[in-house]
């Protein structure tokens, strides 16, 4: 059941609304997630994309699991039984680190030390992603809708072979020609492909009029309006590819779209952000809108903004894009919800931890770099020695790390049984390990903290 006074409307403003779950960073247990699907449920969405990464049981080459979540039916009962489509999402292209990483791949790379891109020309690299598709249609049959990713490839035309093909042809064909091939499987079994837009804003009326017809395009930005954006995802690249007849859907974030080793969501961004797209997907008659939330920003990069300590900007973004505007109340609304959901209790304690570990890194961080800086003066003018300085902000700093030790406690307890402690700790040791280090590397210079 959703809170009585979160929603004002019963018809949704933007037909189909989804949320992403990057599951490459900080995966929910098997159990969690099947809870969160309730949560994603009672918010009123109605679409989730899946981007399963190294979590999905691969069958193709197993080195490319990590701890898995194997039981892939049931999510699509509970799925099905809520009233949620989901969306599978397959990287194609770039952000391919996930198999490019492993031994017995580097032959597939763009460039032999990057294992970020795939040259779509090497033997065998269509076939690698085509075996991982067939995987995630054997495991998720009677999907509509398959997400092929297919942004930021940047190392696209690295390697000699598709260099030379670039020259001859131009990138949109490189890309053509190794994607094309398995959007028409894809729509042979009448299951519509989408693609990210941020490689296409450059093709020519040829090239996005053959893709019109096999993919929709998912338009995303996730700071600031199309309107008034420099970016990729300004309003004229959205007008010209409706005018070359492509379906188009919206792509916010509800999380993960701040900093790559961001805490927490900002929300007043991130709410800005869904209204802009909202707004947006009426004008030009979007399909849909997804709120992302990245766990990851690559697939090798640091993990940021667990989900469970974002789930009130997951509920504020539901309501703006079914409402048509945020809810009243605005986030007290939002944490109201969860408490009647039987979410409140566990949502404040993993936000309440999060917070506590973003305090202490904010401010033990600010306090190292006045403390270097004031060791910089002190020894080119040794006038300034002797102002006990040093001291004071030592002993600061060692209060800091002692709340450190709280925190972690904290964010240990409070997301214990939502995620595998593997990735908590993960999450907690690039935070908190780098501050510890920097803090031995003072007290070493300078002595022991001053009673």
């Amino acid at each position: 059941m959703t809170h009585s006074k979160l929603f004002k409307t019963e018809n949704p403003v933007v037909p189909k609304r989804g949320v992403h779950l990057d599951l490459k960073g900080l995966p929910p247990t098997a159990k969690r997630l099947c809870e969160l699907f309730k949560v994603i449920a009672a918010a009123r969405y109605n679409v989730i994309l899946l981007e399963w990464e190294d979590s999905f049981p691969w069958s193709v080459d197993e080195r490319f699991r990590s701890p898995t979540l194997e039981d892939i039916r049931s999510f699509q009962e509970t799925a099905k039984n809520l009233g949620l489509e989901l969306i599978p999402l397959l990287q194609c292209l770039g952000h391919m680190e996930t198999p490019l990483s492993v031994s017995g791949y580097e032959n597939l790379r763009e460039i032999p030390n990057d294992p970020s891109g795939l040259n779509p020309l090497a033997p065998g690299a269509r076939e690698l992603v085509q075996g991982m598709l067939e995987n995630v249609l054997e495991l998720m049959p009677g999907i509509h809708y398959f997400h092929l990713g297919g942004d930021e490839a940047s190392t696209l035309g690295s390697a000699p072979d598709s260099k030379g093909y670039i020259s001859r042809h131009g990138k949109a064909a490189l890309y053509l020609q190794h994607v094309e091939p398995i959007l028409d499987r894809l729509n042979a079994k009448g299951i519509r492909p989408i693609l990210w837009h941020d490689m296409m804003i450059n093709w020519n009326s040829g090239e996005l009029k053959a893709l019109a017809g096999k993919s929709d395009l998912m338009v995303w930005g996730y700071n600031g309006h199309p309107d008034t954006t420099i970016h990729h995802f300004n309003t004229k690249y959205i007008k010209r590819f409706i005018e070359h007849g492509i379906t188009l859907w919206g792509g916010t974030a509800y999380k993960g779209a701040d900093a790559h080793n961001a805490d927490l969501p900002n929300i007043a961004l991130r709410q800005e952000n869904a209204e802009a797209w909202l707004d947006t997907a009426k004008r030009f008659g979007f399909a849909g809108i997804i709120a992302t939330g990245w766990s990851r920003h690559s697939t090798h990069g640091m993990q940021c903004e667990p989900i469970d300590s974002a789930l009130d900007s997951l509920l504020n973004t539901a309501v703006i894009l079914h409402d048509g505007q945020a809810p009243q109340g605005g986030i007290a609304a939002c944490i109201a919800a969860l408490d009647e959901m039987g979410e409140g209790t566990r949502f404040s304690a993993c936000k309440t931890a999060i917070e506590l570990l973003c305090a202490v890194r904010q401010s033990a961080w600010q306090e190292l770099q006045s403390l270097k800086e004031e060791r910089v003066l002190f020894s080119s003018d040794k006038r300034r020695c002797g102002s006990h300085i040093e001291s004071r902000r030592l002993k600061y700093l060692q209060n800091i790390m002692n709340t450190s030790k709280e925190a972690e406690e904290k964010v240990r307890n409070a997301f214990a049984g939502l995620v595998e402690s593997i990735w908590i700790e993960e999450y907690l040791n690039t935070r908190l390990i780098p501050l510890r280090e920097e803090f031995s590397d003072i007290l070493s210079k300078v002595g022991s903290v001053k009673k």
